[in-house]
């Protein structure tokens, strides 16, 4: 194998590993970000967690943060919760720093 081979493989794991951290990132933030909205609509205790859940598996429906966005944004009508956008979108940025972190410390 020539140097030039072993630089391309170490390049390929390195972007892996970061592609997965990043899932792993914004997976945590997600959740963090559904149990706070869980928090102003109610909920508490098992309801929380799977309603945290679900956000989670609302960011696999479009690339960015839109589906999160919508969801959350669909869910709090419903409960008759009045929040603006801007709030949910600086919820979204207060947690990434905070689940990075989280993630970071699991090793």
């Amino acid at each position: 194998m020539t140097t030039f081979d072993e630089r391309e493989k170490s390049f390929e794991a390195k972007y892996k590993h970061d592609e997965e951290l990043q899932f792993k990132v914004f997976a945590r933030r997600n959740k963090l970000v559904g149990m706070w909205a869980a928090a102003k609509m109610g909920l508490t205790g098992a309801a929380a967690d799977a309603y945290a859940k679900e956000v989670v598996a609302a960011d696999f429906d479009k690339p960015g943060d839109d589906d999160v966005l919508e969801k959350l944004r669909g869910d709090f009508k419903k409960r008759g919760v009045s929040i603006l956008d801007a709030e949910i979108r600086k919820e979204l940025e207060r947690q990434l720093p905070i689940a990075k972190s989280q993630i970071m410390q699991q090793g």
